[in-house]
């Protein structure tokens, strides 16, 4: 507990010594993709242009609406977060950037979305500064996290927008019970490293000691690629505090896959 305490403090810190122009960066090394005005906004993260384009806010995850799924029930704060995004983009001039992979399997466009004014506007960074999305990533689109994981970070500690309500607690590693009823939830875990083992080609980083129960981040082959590439090591994680963001299951106990580097963010080194 006391860890975690001492941890947050200096994550207090580092994000109020954070000069404003730190979440006013923009991102380079983008390629341009569709312009157009934005003609209506389908939820906290989807906007539909003039031509037709229907584009996904990639890096982002905003609260969810039913959008006609039947059972769905709407996330806290969905429409509070639509709102967010249709002050921002309804009716502006904007223009799409691509950082990895441009069209999803629902044909949607992929990009970073801009707005074309002066000063230029990210709306990403926006959105998770003002507190009304999360940062999520995909191993085929990774540009930019580093400022949304910093914008998100401000946000969280002024428990602005989301950040305000229970349901988008970063949690525990230590309670997997708790862990347990979110289930078929994206989640942000906290916790320390108690080992971190290879098997098979994949790598396991427990946090507690019992592998049937308690909480596992868990990294598939291509994982351990990209982690490579990276020049990361997530077996020299062993004891170090860190922040898990994935979608939880259960398979021997709540577990996260791990797919890409930036779903783990190393909060205190071993």
């Amino acid at each position: 507990m006391l860890a975690f305490n001492v941890l947050r403090f200096a994550a207090a810190a580092v994000f109020v010594a954070m000069p404003l122009s730190a979440l006013a960066m923009g991102c380079d090394g983008l390629v341009d993709g569709p312009k157009g005005t934005v003609m209506s906004v389908t939820d906290g993260d989807t906007v539909v242009l003039d031509t037709g384009v229907v584009v996904r806010l990639i890096g982002t995850q905003a609260p969810k609406l039913p959008l006609g799924r039947e059972g769905f029930e709407t996330w806290p704060k969905a429409e509070e977060a639509r709102l967010a995004l249709e002050a921002l983009t309804l009716g502006k001039r904007v223009a799409v950037r691509h950082g990895g992979e441009q069209v999803d399997r629902h044909g949607r466009t992929l990009g970073q979305l801009f707005v074309v004014d002066t000063p230029e506007l990210w709306v990403q960074q926006r959105m998770i500064a003002d507190g009304w999305a999360r940062v999520y990533s995909f191993p085929d689109n990774r540009a930019c996290l580093p400022q949304l994981l910093s914008a998100e970070g401000s946000a969280r500690l002024m428990k602005l927008g989301i950040w305000a309500d229970p349901y988008y607690l970063v949690r525990r590693a230590d309670r997997p019970a708790e862990l347990a009823g979110r289930l078929g939830h994206y989640e942000l875990v906290e916790g320390r490293v108690l080992l971190a083992d290879e098997a098979q080609g994949r790598i396991y980083l427990n946090f507690g000691r019992s592998w049937k129960e308690d909480f596992t981040a868990v990294l598939e082959r291509s994982a351990v690629q990209l982690f490579s590439r990276s020049g990361l090591d997530p077996l020299k994680l062993e004891g170090a505090l860190v922040r898990i963001r994935g979608w939880v299951d259960d398979i021997d106990g709540p577990r996260v896959e791990v797919t890409h580097p930036e779903q783990i963010e190393v909060l205190l080194a071993p």
